[in-house]
């Protein structure tokens, strides 16, 4: 793809409520924008506005001979796109996927962005449209399209972060930020720095997971799982293999995690939040604005209670007793094994399909058998908790971070809404016999040995160590009406050393391959007492699942953390492309996936222990076509996150060994892989230095 179109497209992509007018890239990236472009505010200035920033872009204060020249990006005088239909969610107003008004919107926007004939057409359409919508419906949509298109693929997607910082970090750095970037140039600027927790004292009790809930890579992750898997929009998006399975299995794997880390810091069980009526005991004070309207993410205080929203102006009627109701239906189609189309055509559920038919249903998408029926169970749950503070817009106020895929992690109780959306899952989940040797069993393989190392020198054996470290990334394309050039802030996240499994294998047979699955899962509670198979089960999180080769004789098997097919690094988590002409897979589809830093479990300080599991199951069994090839294909988190345009590269269920109920006999992980010489378990140790490490 030509250079000047990744330009065309990286300027919609920051500075979101600047008009496109003003230069961007620092400068050096101008539009030439036909007079149809300009909204209605600026058209009759627009002729000063070009030749005002045409020459300040051309010719930066300050500048020399020597400066690289301006990229000057002309605009085709396209007929008027139709974003009437659009323009319903304010543009200095709120935008969430969980309102049903405004999802429908934003599957029509991405519509009319994919029915562009030409990559060029689609930026024509974009940059008419954008400084006429609502900033984040636009960049999620715009973001979708790139991201759905083949004739886009050159083109460099940036992180939410970097375009809407105030979702994701303390406002309070704001007023710092722009005071840095007026007051000193660009090569004395210093990076402000973001506490780790900043939004309770160290006194409220769920603070003590701030650490996970409020962890910017998580929340962008989250984020970009629903931009790669849109609810609405054409079916050509929304119906990827396997969509609905993978909405339950990444919020599973998620709440499995969040209860990992709280067993390890002495927090018991989340309590499902399975009554609609009752008083919620949990606050949250989130601290964090938009910077479309400067206005605050409202809080929820102590004990207040769900109420139906009824708030015309968002389109919204969400009724308590409708989404009981539904959820009875669902309950009950499980129960029976099948559900029912408006057609009144039967489908059933017990089968391999049926965790994939029952996601879709449960969210809802699209493309659920029947929304009628079953109604809109997942999203009302989060429209009813993001407005318990004003359900019916008496006091003009705007949904709470539960409204919104970018900060509805953060809240303690979106694991107690999603613990309750698990159990609806697991319920089906129960219905299924264990699964049995011809399942579980690899003949000839033996599985010897399993167990980790520290990937340094003076190796530890199981034990893996976590800690705290300091990063840094530039929020300067997400600034807007800022000073130019780069505005760095630093935060302090959880991190692990790197770490390798180490396997030994011996195999009597023909060289094959085989499917290697490797989980993690708590031993005991907070308090110490051991948990139960079944409890530990549901609690386990993949860590890894990748293909190897096995010859006749021994096999030694190394495998690095880094690769986790969970899991995606550092600079892929936190990329800013803004201001660059990275274009690669790495910074498109790829981006999707748990952030690195975040595979690991806190531990503490003495050291916890956990089971590791591994199995090398029968590829013959797990193998799709097109067989998936790690070494050249997108190779991170499609655990979570499957891959683009192809089939979920595992033919088994997700979670498999692990998804489905054992026999009442099996009462420890020892006993789950006595039977099975394909299958190991090791004990291992997590422990967590209390120091902060500058990454490097």
């Amino acid at each position: 793809m030509a250079t000047n179109i990744r330009d065309k497209f990286r300027g919609l992509l920051q500075h979101p409520y600047e008009p496109l007018f003003l230069p961007k890239s620092d400068g050096q990236l101008f539009y030439d924008l036909p007079e149809k472009f300009f909204t209605d505010r600026y058209r009759p200035i627009g002729q000063n506005l070009i030749n005002r920033f045409s020459a300040a872009a051309a010719a930066p204060a300050g500048t020399s001979a020597d400066t690289p020249t301006m990229n000057r990006v002309s605009l085709n005088n396209i007929p008027d796109p139709d974003i009437k239909f659009a323009e319903a969610v304010p543009r200095r107003g709120a935008f969430s996927l969980f309102i049903p008004e405004h999802r429908v919107i934003a599957g029509r926007l991405i519509k009319l962005f994919l029915d562009q004939p030409d990559a060029d057409t689609l930026g024509d359409v974009a940059a008419y449209a954008r400084d006429r919508l609502n900033g984040p419906l636009f960049q999620y949509a715009l973001a979708s399209a790139l991201l759905h298109r083949s004739d886009t693929s050159d083109v460099p997607v940036p992180s939410f972060l970097h375009l809407f910082p105030d979702q994701f970090i303390d406002p309070a750095a704001f007023p710092q930020i722009r005071e840095e970037g007026r007051a000193v140039l660009q090569p004395n600027r210093m990076s402000i720095d973001i506490p780790l927790n900043y939004t309770a004292s160290d006194r409220v009790t769920e603070q003590r997971l701030a650490y996970f809930r409020e962890d910017i890579g998580v929340n962008l992750h989250h984020w970009h799982w629903h931009l790669v898997y849109p609810a609405e929009g054409p079916e050509r998006v929304v119906r990827k293999d396997r969509r609905g399975e993978l909405f339950y299995y990444m919020h599973q794997q998620m709440i499995a995690r969040y209860q990992v880390e709280r067993y390890s810091q002495g927090l018991g069980r989340v309590t499902p939040l399975d009554n609609l009526r009752t008083p919620i005991p949990e606050p949250y004070y989130p601290k964090i604005l938009r910077s479309a309207n400067n206005r605050t993410y409202p809080a929820r205080y102590a004990n207040m209670t769900l109420e139906d929203v009824i708030r015309p102006n968002d389109g919204l009627r969400v009724i308590i007793s409708e989404v009981e109701r539904q959820l009875q239906r669902i309950i009950a189609a499980i129960d029976e094994g099948v559900v029912v189309a408006p057609s009144g055509q039967r489908t059933q559920l017990d089968n391999f399909r049926g965790i994939d038919i029952l996601g879709n249903i449960v969210e809802s998408s699209s493309i659920s058998v029947n929304r009628q029926l079953y109604g809109d169970t997942h999203n009302s749950g989060h429209v009813l908790l993001s407005l318990v503070h004003d359900p019916r817009e008496d006091f003009l106020e705007s949904f709470g971070v539960m409204g919104d895929v970018t900060t509805a992690m953060r809240d303690p109780v979106f694991y107690r809404w999603h613990t309750f959306v698990d159990s609806i899952f697991q319920r089906h989940k129960q219905r299924f016999a264990p699964y049995g040797p011809a399942e579980l069993r690899n003949p000839g393989v033996n599985l010897l040995s399993l167990e980790t190392e520290l990937d340094r020198r003076d190796s530890v054996k199981n034990t893996l160590l976590t800690f705290w470290q300091r990063s840094q990334f530039d929020l300067g394309a997400g600034i807007d009406f800022g000073a130019e050039g780069s505005v760095f802030v630093t935060f302090t996240h959880l991190q692990h050393a790197a770490f390798n499994y180490r396997l030994q294998v011996a195999y009597s047979g023909t060289a094959k391959p085989a499917t290697l699955r490797i989980f993690l899962a708590p031993k005991r509670n907070e308090r110490g007492q051991s948990l139960t198979f079944e409890e530990q089960r549901r609690l386990a999180i993949e860590m890894d699942t990748f293909r190897v080769n096995l010859t006749p004789g021994i096999n030694n098997i190394i495998r690095r953390s880094a690769n986790s097919s969970v899991t995606i690094p550092y600079e892929r988590t936190f990329r800013n492309v803004a201001n660059t002409n990275i274009g690669d897979a790495n910074f498109r589809f790829c981006g999707c996936g748990w952030p690195s830093h975040m595979l690991v479990p806190k531990g503490d300080q003495f050291g916890v222990e956990y089971d590791l599991f591994a199995m090398l199951s029968d590829h013959e069994q797990d193998r799709v076509n097109p067989l998936f090839d790690e070494r050249t294909d997108c190779n991170d988190a499609h655990s979570f996150c499957g891959l683009r345009d192809r089939t979920y590269p595992d033919a088994r269920n997700m979670g498999f060994p692990l998804d489905r109920r054992v026999a009442n006999t099996v009462r420890s992980f020892q006993d789950f892989v006595a039977p099975y010489q394909n299958m190991r378990v090791a004990t291992i140790t997590i422990r967590f230095t209390n120091t902060v490490v500058e990454r490097t």
